[in-house]
């Protein structure tokens, strides 16, 4: 704290070790704004429940019932967790006749989840890095 001014100073800011590759990672990074979406997607992944119903609707579209019954929850359970997923925009859904089915929003979801599969794999037996790029 500042005695002419009791403020409480913030201390300074470091110097980068190198600030040519700073600046370039500043510069490239993604807004706060894209950040937030992803994290929020990432939580949603978080909870094993949600997972599994996405990594069902993957693969099909599916009801409330049919979806409590693979997640193993109460369809009221599973209707709490369709909300979220579709406040975070990653489920949609369709109505036929009086049963509505939900589904995953795009194709991105796959591609993650078969990211993470790999991860997982190459993890669990401990496999060596590869690149991708």
């Amino acid at each position: 704290m500042s005695h002419l001014t009791g403020k409480r100073e913030e201390p300074p800011s470091p110097l980068p070790i190198d600030p040519e590759k700073v600046a370039e990672l500043q510069a490239g990074a993604p807004s706060d704004e894209l950040i937030a979406l992803v994290a929020g997607t990432f939580q949603a992944l978080g909870d094993p429940t949600r997972l599994k119903m996405l990594y069902a609707l993957s693969k099909h579209s599916c009801c409330v019932r049919d979806l409590a019954i693979l997640a193993g929850v109460s369809e009221s359970a599973v209707s709490h967790q369709l909300r979220l997923l579709k406040d975070r925009r990653l489920v949609k859904q369709r109505r036929e006749g009086t049963t509505i089915y939900y589904s995953l929003a795009d194709s991105h979801l796959a591609v993650l989840f078969r990211e993470a599969e790999y991860h997982a794999d190459h993890v669990s037996q401990d496999l060596p890095d590869h690149p991708y790029l």
